[in-house]
């Protein structure tokens, strides 16, 4: 069954990234067909998908009112792949593994927030679990601005499982957590070969998944709101891990 990708950024992202079925580009034809549009159009021709001017409103229809920005793409399912492709990937680049792991996220707004950066940072994989979490939705692809087609992701049955197949390949899991007992992430290496994991918005990490971590570590914060959201705290690790990483090396290198 063919999936319905809409937004501007997430269809040209599947449409650079071709590692889904591409069926067809949907263009609204009443939008302007200069900028991101043309080289949407472009994309999709140079990849032999046919391109149809179709009605705002049949796209509105189709897409329940999705924020679409004119475009919709009709791709086949996501494709999600083995956690042995996300090490052969560190591999490959010569780096030490750099993984996302998220625990039961269901907002797929932090989600696609979350995945973001993690393509940004040149995270090698992300594992989500398979049940209790949302999956790579047209929603998170969208949210993502098209990240998700960039990136590794498996779909695992059971995460705190899939820590010890990590552990077992010498990577550190580290668990994002405003514990008492977590370190601090300002004064903590994270140059090993490291997971992180992201637990859900409202309760965290799941216990089972707590008491598999190597350690924890949380952010300093001064202000009077105790906490960050899943995504703003995930993201900030991140890229803490990717300074100490490449602290010498440009985004662009």
């Amino acid at each position: 069954m063919a999936e319905l990708l809409y937004g501007r950024n997430a269809v040209r992202e599947a449409l650079r990234a071709r590692r889904r079925r591409l069926d067809r580009l949907h263009v609204s034809s009443g939008v302007q067909e200069i900028g991101v549009i043309a080289e949407i159009i472009r994309l999709a021709e140079a990849a032999g998908v046919a391109v149809q001017r179709t009605e705002r409103q049949a796209l509105d229809r189709q897409l329940r009112e999705a924020n679409h920005q004119g475009v919709m793409l009709e791709v086949g399912p996501y494709p999600y792949v083995a956690l042995e492709e996300c090490l052969a990937l560190a591999a490959e680049r010569e780096e030490p593994p750099l993984l996302l792991l998220l625990d039961h996220l269901q907002d797929p707004q932090n989600i696609g927030t979350l995945l973001r950066t993690a393509e940004v940072v040149g995270v090698h994989g992300v594992a989500l679990p398979g049940r209790r979490a949302a999956e790579i939705t047209p929603a998170v692809v969208n949210a993502s601005s098209g990240a998700t087609e960039h990136l590794r992701i498996v779909m695992v049955s059971n995460l705190a499982q899939t820590m010890g197949e990590l552990q077992k390949e010498g990577v550190w899991i580290v668990g994002l957590e405003d514990d008492e007992r977590a370190r601090s992430f300002d004064t903590t290496d994270l140059k090993m070969p490291l997971a992180l994991v992201v637990g859900a918005e409202s309760v965290g990490l799941a216990r089972l998944v707590r008491e598999r971590c190597d350690f924890l570590i949380r952010l300093p914060m001064v202000g009077q709101i105790a906490s960050l959201n899943a995504a703003v705290a995930g993201s900030i690790a991140l890229y803490g891990a990717w300074r100490q990483r490449f602290a010498n090396a440009s985004p662009a290198e």
